[in-house]
C-alpha cells in the first residue's frame, strides 16, 4: 500500500487530532462479584470517551456510543475522601496554611471546570484532565491547548495528586498551590498573558462575587487564594479501595484472581517494579516521588527509530509509513530532556517523575510523551531494559520476563482501579463549566466605537 505526500499529511493531522482512540480497557471485569449487573452497566458510563470505536476495523462494526443521559452528574461529599481516604491510601497531606474546607473545595471545583479562565474563554483545566478519561486524555498522546497549540508531554492524571512531592513530569513544582499557575500562563495551554489578567478576569465574572471572600475569611481573588482554592479541590480526588487493596490490605482472598496475585509477586520480585512504584506495609502510593531516566526520553531526543512508524489511519486501522515520508510532511518534534530543563545538570538529562500506578488502566496512553499505548507495551519496554544511554538509571535493566509473566504483571496493574471512580466522575459531571454569558468580560461584549 502506497500513499501520496498529500495523503500522508492528512493522515498525520488526523492522528494528531484523533489520537489514540479505543485503547481504554474497562475495569468492570475487576469489580467485586457482589456488585449487581445493573450497577456495573451504569458504571461504564463514567469511563472513557463517549464512543471508544472498539472493533471499528471490523466489517460488522456497530457504534458503541454511551448513553449521555446516564452521564448526568451527582454532587458528592468530596471532603470525605480527604478526611477518610479510601482503603490503601495513607492520611492526606494538607498544608497547615491551607486546610481543606467545603467552601474552598466548591470554589476550586468551579475554577477547575471554568473555560473562561483561558485567554479566549474556551479552555479549562478539565479539557486536558478529562474526568471520564482518568482525569487525563485518552484520545491524544500529548496535550493540546487553546487554538490547537500542541504540547510535548502527555497530560498527567489528577487522581491522588495530593500525595505528590514533585509535580509535572519534570518535577519543577513542589506544591499544588504553586502548580496551578503554570497551565494558566503557558502559551500552549490556557495562554493567559499574566497573573493579573487572570485575577482581574475572575473579579469581573459575576458568578465569583463573594465566593472567595466566603472561603478565605474576607480575602478576594489573589494569586495565593486562586492557588489555594484549586489545590483544595485537587486534594479531594483520592481514589483507592481497588480489588488489589481489598485483597492485600483488606485480606479478602477472593477480591482478585490468581493471575493478579502472581502479577503482584512478580511486581515485587523478578520484574523489580516496586523499586520505584513503592508498596508499604499498610498503604501503597505506587511511586517513590523521584525522577528516573528510563531511556525513553533519550531515544526520542536522539531520533533513534526504525525505518517505518506504525500510524493509525482510523480506529483499529494502521499502516507502516516510511519515516522519511513522515519527516517530509511534518515539523520536527521539540526536544525534551526532562529534568535537565529545570536544573541544567547534565546528570538530570531525560529524567522524568515516577507516576503512580493507581487507576493506571484508565489513563492510556502512557509515559511522559504518551508514546506507549497499552500497559503491555509499557511492560515490554521495561522488560527489554529501557534504552541504554550514559545516564540511564541503574534500576533499569533487562528483566527476562516470559510472555505469560508479562501478562500477569498487566493483570495486576489492571486491579488497581479505585472503587470510588464513578463517584468522583459523577461529581465532575455535576460541576458548572463556565459558559460565557453576556455579563462576562469578553471583547465581544464591548461597545463598538461610534
Amino acid at each position: 500500500m502506497t500513499f501520496s505526500r498529500r495523503q500522508i499529511a492528512y493522515v498525520i493531522n488526523t492522528v494528531i487530532l484523533a489520537g489514540v482512540v479505543g485503547l481504554i480497557m474497562s475495569s468492570d471485569k475487576l469489580r467485586s462479584s457482589t456488585e449487581t449487573e445493573k450497577s456495573a452497566d451504569d458504571s461504564k458510563h463514567y469511563y472513557g470517551p463517549g464512543d471508544n470505536k472498539q472493533g471499528y476495523d471490523s466489517i460488522n462494526y456497530k457504534t458503541n456510543a454511551l448513553d449521555l443521559q446516564k452521564r448526568i452528574g451527582k454532587k458528592a461529599n468530596l471532603l470525605e475522601f480527604v478526611n477518610n481516604p479510601p482503603l490503601g491510601l495513607p492520611p492526606v497531606p494538607v498544608p497547615a496554611d491551607n486546610p481543606v474546607t467545603e467552601e474552598k473545595v466548591s470554589l476550586g471545583r468551579r475554577l477547575f471546570f471554568d473555560r473562561r479562565l483561558s485567554i479566549n474563554d474556551t479552555f479549562s483545566c478539565a479539557i486536558c484532565h478529562i474526568p471520564e478519561q482518568g482525569f487525563t486524555n485518552n484520545e491524544i498522546q500529548t496535550a493540546v491547548g487553546v487554538e490547537g497549540r500542541s504540547g510535548k508531554r502527555n497530560s498527567p492524571m489528577s487522581y491522588n495528586v495530593a500525595y505528590l512531592e514533585l509535580i509535572f513530569h519534570d518535577g519543577r513544582e513542589s506544591t499544588l498551590e504553586q502548580q496551578v499557575w503554570s497551565p494558566f500562563l503557558a502559551r500552549n495551554e490556557m495562554a493567559n498573558p499574566s497573573i493579573g489578567y487572570v485575577i482581574d478576569k475572575i473579579k469581573a465574572i459575576p458568578e465569583y462575587k463573594g465566593l472567595f471572600e466566603k472561603a478565605f475569611d474576607g480575602r478576594g481573588p489573589t494569586m495565593e487564594t486562586v492557588g489555594m482554592a484549586l489545590s483544595s479541590y485537587q486534594r479531594t480526588l483520592n481514589s483507592a479501595d481497588s480489588p488489589f487493596d481489598r485483597w492485600h490490605f483488606g485480606k479478602q482472598e477472593d477480591a482478585v484472581s490468581e493471575q493478579v496475585k502472581k502479577g503482584f509477586e512478580l511486581f515485587n520480585g523478578k520484574a523489580t517494579c516496586s523499586a520505584c512504584h513503592l508498596v508499604h506495609e499498610d498503604y501503597a502510593l505506587f511511586t517513590d516521588n523521584q525522577l528516573h531516566n528510563t531511556g525513553l526520553g533519550y531515544q526520542a531526543s536522539m531520533g533513534i527509530q526504525g525505518k517505518t512508524t506504525r500510524v493509525q489511519l482510523a480506529p483499529g486501522v494502521y499502516a507502516e509509513l516510511d519515516n522519511e515520508v513522515i519527516k517530509a510532511v511534518s515539523r520536527p518534534k521539540a526536544n525534551d530532556v526532562g529534568r535537565y530543563e529545570v536544573t541544567e545538570n547534565p546528570n538530570d538529562r531525560w529524567k522524568f517523575r515516577t507516576p503512580t500506578l493507581r487507576n493506571v488502566s484508565l489513563t492510556a496512553p502512557y509515559m511522559h510523551d504518551g508514546s506507549l499505548h497499552t500497559l503491555r507495551q509499557v511492560v515490554e519496554f521495561y522488560n527489554q531494559g529501557g534504552v541504554p544511554n550514559e545516564v540511564l538509571s541503574p534500576l533499569i535493566k533487562p528483566l527476562e520476563l516470559t510472555n505469560e509473566e508479562m501478562d500477569d504483571v498487566v493483570a495486576f496493574m489492571m486491579s488497581l482501579t479505585g472503587s470510588n471512580i464513578g463517584v468522583l466522575v459523577a461529581d465532575a459531571f455535576a460541576a458548572p463549566i463556565g459558559d460565557i454569558s453576556k455579563d462576562d468580560p469578553n471583547w465581544a461584549h464591548e461597545k463598538k466605537a461610534e
